[in-house]
């Protein structure tokens, strides 16, 4: 583990992370992603939680969406530049050059656009902290994982020991967005591969599957990096 990793090379511990996202699916999967890595990352979904939490131990570096209810992300980093010295980082949908100047002038030391790959994500906030804490060097993180369809395409496995035997739908599913990784398959297009028809069929049984699909993933610690993308498709970004 990343933690573990850490403490071999005799530098300072992992940072306290703070996310702040009202996107339950994504702030789980970023929480878990983290951790995973042996980061110190608690979520919350508003900026009252995340000053209730600050209120009793500040973190080192504080993740930020914009768009949230109430008081914004923007709004937030402004707050917490202004009386703290923190590393703050914009992890939000919003990739215009408008939006990044907003960011970056209330007070983000880095501006980062969703979808966003939970090896970067860690980097970021390790160099960030590094820096804030006068080290000059952040360390290389460990391996990460290497996903792949074996099996005929019929097991899922991260290269690290953990396999998932996967359904028809899944399979098909999985093979059309494994051929097209990084970029963004429409909805329609998963919905052909997994034989359907894209006139008679409940695009909501698609969420369903990817869901369910995530889940049985979660269960044997692997964090899939399939994210989806409003108004569009779905990605693979590994």
């Amino acid at each position: 583990m990343f933690a573990e990793w850490l403490e071999q090379r005799d530098i300072a511990v992992a940072p306290l992370v703070y996310l702040v996202d009202d996107d339950e699916d994504f702030r789980e999967e970023i929480v878990l992603g983290l951790s995973g890595l042996g980061l110190n990352v608690s979520g919350f979904p508003s900026a009252a939680a995340l000053y209730r939490a600050f209120a009793v131990k500040p973190p080192q570096v504080v993740i930020l969406d914009i768009g949230l209810e109430g008081e914004d992300g923007l709004s937030i980093a402004a707050h917490l530049r202004a009386s703290q010295s923190i590393g703050i980082i914009m992890a939000t949908a919003r990739g215009s050059i408008e939006d990044r100047v907003a960011g970056l002038g209330k007070g983000a030391d880095i501006y980062l656009v969703k979808p966003i790959d939970i090896r970067e994500l860690a980097a970021t906030v390790m160099a960030l902290n590094n820096r804030l804490s006068g080290h000059r060097h952040a360390p290389p993180l460990p391996a990460a994982p290497q996903w792949a369809l074996v099996e005929g395409g019929w097991t899922l496995t991260d290269g690290m020991g953990h396999r998932l035997r996967l359904t028809v739908s899944e399979q098909r599913l999985l093979g059309r967005l494994f051929r097209e990784r990084g970029n963004i398959v429409e909805r329609s297009a998963l919905v052909e591969a997994i034989g359907a028809d894209i006139y008679d069929f409940n695009y909501a049984h698609l969420d369903t599957i990817i869901s369910r699909l995530r889940q049985r993933a979660k269960k044997l610690n692997m964090l899939l990096p399939l994210h989806a993308i409003r108004g569009q498709g779905f990605t693979f970004t590994d």
